[in-house]
């Protein structure tokens, strides 16, 4: 019987060093590595041809398959299987989306891809998969990669080394600012808008002609961005200047809009143009939320008649809204205006990334143009001299072609011989055995001699163009000018689609804009019913209340206005002078319009300035002052102004004009003292008024001391207190007892209106 092997037991493998590193120096360390590859190999562009590497690549391996813009059509996903491939391993889908990006019209001014199938349109639809689309490049994408193989760049090896790429593109045309660029890296972004082709031409061949040229000058011919989906650009002009000499800022852009008339008075608003970067869909879900929600009562009804061109039809609610009102209310509450933002941060020619004013940008541009044309001439200059070489062998050759043929014929080792006879080198000797015997005519020898006197002539010119700086900026300005007749602004995609207006000043509040404009008298009763009738009432004996109820507060205003509540809690509410019951019945409680706990009660109403300043106070005594603009209340909640606790409530608020301040308390003691000495704040408990040991405070009011104090008696007579200068003292104190005949009930006016 066979014996079984007992398996051999492999030795054992050497224990891996173990790397003693601090945990915060390992983070800081491999997190700057990765900071570093996101700046430079993702989210940024290079200022030279302003591409990202993914763009780079997606163009390189488009130009390998020779997807020439007169050329056929390739399936989307052959491009994206040989970037991924060879250029580029992070996934398919990312190529793809960059490689759509390249072609979407409405996304790139100047698209570099030209794409056939679905790629997406302006309302967000994704585009189709890669295997059913197709693309080649266009004419903008074929200057980018112009010179690739006349050594005009310098290629390093791609991921895995099996080829070569470029690190930049020779960059006939200006990319970074033709098309922009978006990316967001770590710790920092880039965000650059496109622009017009021909006024970046406009501006480089200024600064070759002025290197010095100042931002503001460049300015005078780059006016601002235009955008692919063109819109009014509403910036002010120094606004747009600051953003281009700083390389950060921002535009305003709106949509571009007409009215047509429909007759009898009727008419629609018409939005042929949107701002950069909204989706369409999103825009017209946005506006029917503003219908719904009823936040723009200008706006009855929008609809969607987009087909190639954009037709967003708005309808207004009446004929008689201005539309440049609706419009205006339109662009604060939608994005029908949006922001474009300016941020340059770009790497430079070293790879550092940093932000570059509209100047540096163009020259460096210009700086890699030159670079270019330089080590193309260099490479065209090594040719000729190469080519030269080989027809000075052949004119030697047909000086002395019988020789030349009895050395071939004769001689065992012909090379060596044509050198030493006739002092050739060994491409000069190779080129001569290697021509054929019908190239021995007189006809050739004579074409020979032409592109030989044709090289020298090429030569001598370019050897002219490398000695002089001024030669060479001259041939750029060439360059950059046919650019510019190729993209001018009589061509259809050179023609400037965003054009500038200034916003109109509209003196109106949008908030109130589409309100009918009325006057009513608002009435709240005691148990806190309130109403509005229709005009402004004096005959207080025609309002009826509930039994058991009475008017609390009544004040005249109108429909637009803002009606501001001031409760016990310290809160304020707002309440829209529109949106109030009528008059009919004793109208609707206010908890149903604010969220007022049952505890509490409303001790102020009145109607909202913003040009005032106001006082509050509460029982104990604490107050300050604060401005009307502050105390508005987005929300049924209110706004907290005064804050009180326990026991303590909010009893006045009353408007904050003159010099003093006259306050009287429980114990019936008055005190005079200069109103700057309340402070001003925007929330708080305020600062002791005046100081009580029992009880709280009554009432406060504020007056002149050149007009003096006076109060209103129970027969409602304006009545002096002629010796208040006897109650002057300073805030926080207790004040003296109030003069004789000095109100009762410790109010210096019962009416509570402001």
């Amino acid at each position: 019987m066979a014996k079984t092997r007992t398996p051999k037991t492999p030795p054992p493998l050497p224990p891996k060093p173990v790397i003693e590193e601090h945990i915060d120096r390992a983070l800081s360390g491999r997190y700057m590595a990765y900071a570093l590859s996101t700046i430079t190999q993702r989210a940024l562009p290079d200022v030279r041809d302003g591409m990202k590497p993914v763009h780079r690549r997606i163009l390189y391996a488009m130009r390998q398959l020779k997807l020439n813009p007169e050329g056929a059509y390739k399936k989307s996903a052959r491009i994206v299987g040989d970037v991924m491939g060879q250029f580029h391993p992070h996934g398919d889908q990312s190529i793809y989306d960059a490689l759509v990006k390249l072609s979407q019209e409405f996304a790139t001014r100047y698209p570099l891809v030209e794409g056939q199938g679905n790629f997406g349109n302006i309302d967000g639809d994704s585009p189709a998969a890669m295997r059913y689309t197709e693309a080649k490049m266009t004419a903008a994408g074929m200057l980018l990669l112009e010179g690739l193989d006349e050594d005009a760049v310098d290629f390093k090896a791609t991921y895995n080394e099996e080829d070569e790429e470029p690190i930049v593109l020779p960059a006939g045309f200006p990319n970074l600012l033709a098309n922009g660029a978006q990316g967001i890296a770590v710790g920092m972004a880039t965000s650059i808008p496109p622009h017009n082709v021909a006024e970046i031409c406009n501006a480089a061949l200024h600064l070759i002609k002025t290197p010095n040229a100042r931002v503001e000058t460049l300015v005078s011919h780059i006016l601002g961005p235009d955008l692919p989906t063109g819109g009014i650009m509403v910036e002010s002009p120094e606004s747009i200047l600051e953003a281009y000499k700083t390389g950060r800022g921002g535009f305003r852009v709106r949509a571009r809009w007409s009215v047509e008339d429909l007759g009898r008075g009727q008419y629609q608003i018409v939005v042929t143009e949107i701002p950069y970067q909204v989706q369409k869909s999103r825009l017209i879900e946005k506006l029917a939320d503003v219908i719904e929600s009823k936040k723009a009562s200008g706006l009855a009804d929008i609809r969607d008649e987009s087909a190639e061109d954009i037709r967003i039809v708005l309808e207004p609610r009446s004929k008689n809204i201005d539309p440049k009102v609706l419009m205006e209310s339109l662009f604060k509450m939608s994005e029908l205006e949006s922001r474009v933002s300016l941020n340059m941060n770009v790497l430079d020619a070293q790879g550092v990334p940093r932000v570059m004013d509209l100047r540096e940008v163009i020259q460096s541009w210009l700086d890699h143009r030159r670079v270019v044309l330089l080590r193309r001439t260099e490479q065209r200059l090594s040719k000729i001299a190469d080519r030269l070489e080989v027809l000075e062998g052949y004119l030697i050759a047909f000086l002395n072609l019988d020789e030349v043929i009895r050395i071939v014929r004769y001689e065992d080792k012909p090379k060596e011989e044509l050198i030493a006879a006739f002092n050739l080198t060994e491409r000069q000797a190779d080129a001569i055995l290697n021509m054929r015997l019908r190239a021995l005519n007189k006809l050739q020898e004579i074409e020979i001699k032409s592109e030989s006197e044709a090289l020298r002539e090429e030569q001598a010119k370019l050897d002219g163009l490398v000695a002089s700086d001024e030669k060479q900026w001259e041939t750029i300005s060439g360059q950059i000018r046919s650019l510019r007749d190729l993209y001018g602004p009589k061509t259809e995609n050179g023609r400037r689609r965003t054009t500038f207006e200034v916003a109109p000043d509209l003196d109106i509040d949008l908030s109130t804009a589409f309100i009918e404009k009325e006057k009513i008298t608002v009435i709240l009763s005691e148990k806190g019913w309130i109403r509005a009738l229709k005009g402004h009432v004096d005959d207080l004996s025609t309002l009826k209340f509930k039994e058991g109820d009475k008017l609390a507060f009544l004040i005249p205003a109108e429909t637009t206005d803002k009606i501001i509540l001031f409760a016990s809690n310290g809160k304020f509410y707002t309440l829209g002078g529109d949106k109030l019951p009528g008059g009919r019945g004793n109208g609707e409680p206010i908890r149903l319009m604010v969220d007022l706990e049952n505890d509490h009660i409303p001790v102020g109403l009145f109607v909202h300035n913003p040009e005032r300043t106001l006082l509050v106070a509460s029982s104990e005594g604490y107050g300050f002052r604060v401005n009307e603009s502050d105390i508005i209340a987005s929300t049924r909640g209110g706004k907290q102004i005064l804050n009180v606790k326990g026991d303590a409530e909010a009893i006045r608020v009353i408007e904050a004009k003159g010099d003093r301040v006259a306050i009287i308390g429980d114990n019936r003691k008055l005190l005079v003292f200069p109103l700057d000495e309340v402070s001003e704040l925007s929330r708080g408990k305020g600062v002791r008024l005046q100081r009580y040991k029992d009880g709280g405070m009554i009432d406060v009011t504020t007056f002149t001391a050149e007009e003096g104090l006076s109060f209103i008696d129970s027969a409602g007579r304006r009545q002096e207190v002629p010796d208040w200068p006897n109650h002057v003292g300073s805030r926080a104190q207790a004040g003296r007892m109030a003069p004789r005949g000095f109100s009762r009930k410790g109010l210096f006016a019962p009416d509570k209106r402001l």
